[in-house]
């Protein structure tokens, strides 16, 4: 426990941020070499990664960003959408004078990753989506996350409670009781604008298909077995269809905390041949 607490107690502690529209954007910057960007996904922060800078960092200068929304960042009106997160990106990139770099995105992340090399993709060297998708949302979808906005309004702490037990594999409820308990805590630091503002510009954002089509940099699609939110199978076609490399971990949609050797391990070998 005091090491787990040292560890997180040190990451905050090198937390940088810049100002970006008036609005404080932060973000975590260890290591050199090749840049590697990790993007959480919706209700988590840059402490989602923090087990696996260490071992990355050892050969990569690894960067985090928090979202708008989310973690140490604040909120820019009431929609972010993914076209609005991709410039967080590139503001704290041409910051750090990074002209070029590796992205993995965890769900929501991995949208904005898509959306950040839509528009920059010479600035690319590998893109990978943990647990997430270059399709828009499908009209269920876009109806479930207007309901939650909803939801969210008269209830929030038992929305981010249910959401976040909702994203596990059954059997790995009790397994990760532990880790649960912390990725909720951390959720319910997320304001409700927060939430809110994410949940509409995904329900805004479109497909982005062609982004790892018509790209000839490096792509690595990974998911999860179990995945309630995205269906492995429909990850297996669109990986065949854009050329990427596809990879399949035990567990549901949070690989980072369900399969998290497994998912360092795939990063490591991604980009050791981007």
């Amino acid at each position: 426990m005091l090491i787990k607490l040292f560890k997180y107690t040190y990451f905050c502690d090198v937390k940088k941020s810049i100002i970006f529209k008036n609005t404080t954007v932060a973000f975590s910057d260890e290591g050199k070499g090749n840049a590697v960007v990790l993007l959480h996904g919706f209700l988590e922060n840059s402490t989602m990664w923090e087990y696996m800078i260490p071992e990355i960092s050892k050969k990569n200068r690894v960067v985090t960003i928090d979202l708008l929304g989310h973690g140490a960042s604040d909120c820019l009106g009431y929609v972010h959408t993914m076209e609005l997160f991709a410039e967080t990106i590139e503001a704290v990139l041409k910051h750090l004078k990074i002209r070029k770099c590796v992205l993995v995105g965890h769900s929501l992340g991995g949208y904005v990753a898509l959306a950040f090399a839509e528009k920059h993709p010479e600035k690319i060297k590998g893109l990978c989506l943990v647990n997430s998708t270059s399709n828009e949302d499908t009209d269920e979808r876009k109806e479930l996350r207007n309901r939650a906005n909803t939801m969210a309004q008269s209830n929030f702490d038992g929305l981010v409670s249910m959401s976040i037990a909702n994203l596990f594999v059954k059997e790995n409820a009790l397994k990760f009781k532990e880790e649960i308990a912390i990725v909720k805590k951390e959720a319910l630091q997320t304001s409700l604008q927060g939430y809110i503002a994410a949940n509409e510009g995904m329900k805004l954002r479109v497909n982005r298909n062609a982004v790892l089509l018509e790209n000839s940099f490096k792509k690595l699609i990974i998911a999860g077995e179990k995945d309630p939110v995205l269906d492995v199978n429909m990850s297996l076609m669109e990986a065949a269809i854009a050329g990427a490399y596809f990879k399949v971990l035990s567990g549901g949609h949070m690989s980072h905390i369900e399969s998290k050797e497994m998912l360092l391990a795939e990063i490591i070998s991604f980009l050791k041949i981007t």
